[in-house]
Order: C-alpha cells, then structure tokens, then sequence
C-alpha cells in the first residue's frame, strides 16, 4: 500500500514538472496556477520573474463562506474563473498563461479555463 502512494506521487510530481518547465510567468503576462485537492480549488496569478503571487482565489475565500460555491464543484469553478478574470481587469492584465499543474485539462479545470476566457482573459 505505501508503495503504491509513493508510486503514485512520483507519476504526479513527473507531470507537474514536464508541465511547469515550459511555463513562465512574467509581470505581463503572469501564470494562472489551479490546484484542486480533495474539498476546494485554488487560482493563483504568479509573476515568475519576481516570485510574487499577484492575485490569488479560492473556494475557501471569505466571499464564498457559507454559499454554494464553498466546495469543489464545476459550478464553483466556473465562479472562481470569474473572480480572477475580475481581478486580473483590476491589474490590467489582459493576457495569461494556464498552469494546469499535475490535472488533466477536463471538468472542473475546463469549466474555470472557459469562464476567465468568457471574463476577458486571453491565452
């Protein structure tokens, strides 16, 4: 069993880095990170060049206590896109690069992908 965990966060941690080491953020065009984990997804816009975190989102914000969108849910990730295409109009920041990290591009990624493209990001 503990080599089947182990086995399994090796293959997870392949993916993210054959994903993440062709993406760079820049202060312009800043990196769109997603995480998922078990109960809530997370979006975070990373200047790389700089290593800080410009704007950052999640099901376990304070605007989503106590509502529908306070766990992980393709509704939930549709209104997170949202969020962060709001906040990135707010930083003027018009094109992204997608991190999808160790996650197939599917589900709940897609539907966050497709409502920050319907909120005015490009990439």
């Amino acid at each position: 069993m503990k080599n089947e965990i182990i086995r399994k966060h090796t293959l997870q941690n392949k993916r993210k880095m054959r994903v993440r080491k062709q993406l760079n953020g820049t202060a312009n065009k800043p990196r769109l990170c997603v995480i998922k984990s078990n109960k809530h997804v997370h979006a975070q816009l990373i200047d790389d060049e700089s290593g800080k975190t410009l704007a950052s989102i999640g099901t376990f914000s304070k605007q989503f206590k106590g509502t529908e969108f306070a766990k992980k849910g393709k509704e939930s990730a549709k209104r997170l896109g949202q969020e962060v295409a709001t906040q990135a109009s707010k930083l003027n920041i018009k094109e992204i690069i997608f991190d999808r990290g160790p996650f197939k591009y599917h589900g709940i990624l897609a539907e966050l992908a497709n409502a920050a493209r319907e909120g005015g990001l490009q990439f």
